[in-house]
C-alpha cells in the first residue's frame, strides 16, 4: 500500500491551516507529486485516520485541559476530514483546504514544545506503520515544521 506521511499534519494534530505546496525547487521534474507518492486521497485518509486516532487517545496530550476540551468542539471525524483536506492540498493534490489557519485553530489549545514533540512521535509511528518511505516522511515533516510557530504557544 502506497501512503505518505502526514498531516499535519499535525498536527496537523488538531489542525487547520494553509500550507504551501510541498513540491520543492530541488525535486526533479520527473518525480511524481508528493500527493501521488502518498497514494492520493485514499492513502492520505488512511494515514490521517490512524494519526488522529493516536492523537485523541494520547494521555500526554489529553493532560492539557485545553486540548482535552478541544476534542469535544472538534471531534475526531471532523479533524480527520480537515487534516485530510489539508494534507491533500499541501502535497500537491486536487483538494482545497477551507478550514481555519493553524494559528486560529490552535491558539486556544496552549500547546507546549513537549506536546509538539509527542505529536511528532505519533506522526512518525503512523508513517512507519504504513511504511511511508523516508524521503516522503522528510517532505511531510518539512511541511508540518513550517506550522510550528503558529501552533506552539508555550515552552
Amino acid at each position: 500500500m502506497k501512503i505518505s506521511r502526514m498531516a499535519l499534519l499535525a498536527v496537523a494534530v488538531t489542525l487547520g491551516a494553509s500550507f504551501a505546496p510541498a513540491v520543492s525547487a530541488q525535486q526533479p521534474e520527473a518525480q511524481a507529486p508528493l500527493y501521488d507518492r502518498l497514494g492520493g486521497l485514499k492513502g492520505i485518509t488512511e494515514v490521517v485516520d490512524d494519526f488522529i486516532n493516536r492523537l485523541v487517545s494520547n494521555r500526554t496530550l489529553n493532560k492539557n485541559p485545553a486540548i482535552n476540551a478541544g476534542r469535544k468542539s472538534s471531534p475526531a471525524p471532523y479533524l480527520k476530514f480537515q487534516v485530510s483536506q489539508l494534507v491533500c492540498e499541501a502535497s500537491g493534490g486536487p483538494c482545497k483546504y477551507t478550514g481555519k489557519t493553524m494559528k486560529e485553530s490552535h491558539v486556544h489549545l496552549n500547546i507546549s514544545e513537549q506536546e509538539w514533540g509527542v505529536m511528532a512521535k505519533e506522526f512518525k509511528r503512523t508513517l512507519n506503520k504504513f511504511k511511508v518511505a523516508e524521503a516522503e516522511q522528510k517532505e511531510l515533516f518539512d511541511i508540518v515544521g513550517k506550522t510550528k510557530a503558529d501552533i506552539v504557544t508555550r515552552k
